[in-house]
């Protein structure tokens, strides 16, 4: 089971609950039920956006873990444009219905960050990957393997979070960021990596093994 303390709903979303909610209290008692209703709504997909279960790790030190939520966009040969690279690209697309939390795909260390800004085209599309905003990190597992992995925002999402830099250490499943409100997560990993899943595959964070590393 992974050591982040979870609160079940994601510290990201208590300003939209709390907002949310005290619309909806407001609302109903001014002028009832039906006229609040649509914010009553708005509260409730709060909720589920910022649902931030606790998981279990599946895996062992070579497994590429899943690094969010939703279902398998891309896998294909590619230069990694953060490592200039071979590599092997494997993408995730996060949808408004999916967790957010991003979890790190492999035990390591960080040994660069990477924000680059940039527009906000539909997260499923190949070109989100070169063209909208994105935040990279360079990990770096303890035999010596690299693998990027890149939050990319989507059409709606307009904000990325990473709460670790350069020197930070994470282990497989562990929590590093969250990406407000559906978008994609890219990661390159060495080419001769075994892939585990296929297009079109729905995916788990921590949960679901993408890849086995060389």
């Amino acid at each position: 089971m992974d050591h982040y303390p979870h609160p079940l709903i994601a510290r990201e979303g208590w300003p939209f609950l709390a907002i949310s909610l005290g619309a909806a209290l407001l609302v109903t008692g001014a002028a009832g039920l039906a006229w609040a209703s649509p914010l009553w709504l708005v509260f409730v997909f709060c909720l589920q956006f910022f649902r931030d279960p606790a998981r279990p790790v599946a895996g062992d030190a070579r497994s590429v873990l899943s690094p969010a939520d939703g279902r398998i966009v891309a896998i294909e040969p590619l230069r990694d444009p953060w490592l200039d690279r071979e590599a092997l690209k494997v993408s995730v697309f996060m949808n408004v219905f999916n967790v957010h939390s991003n979890r790190s795909p492999v035990d390591g260390e960080v040994r660069q960050r990477w924000y680059h800004p940039g527009k906000f085209f539909n997260a499923d599309l190949d070109k989100a990957s070169t063209e909208n905003e994105r935040n990279a990190l360079w990990l770096r597992t303890a035999d010596g393997q690299d693998v990027t992995c890149v939050q990319v925002a989507g059409l709606i999402a307009r904000r990325i979070l990473c709460y670790v830099d350069a020197g930070s250490r994470l282990v497989r499943g562990q929590r590093y960021g969250f990406i407000r409100f559906g978008s994609r997560v890219d990661v390159y990993l060495p080419p001769a990596s075994r892939v585990k899943v296929t297009i079109g595959d729905k995916v788990a964070a921590s949960l679901t093994v993408l890849a086995e590393l060389p």
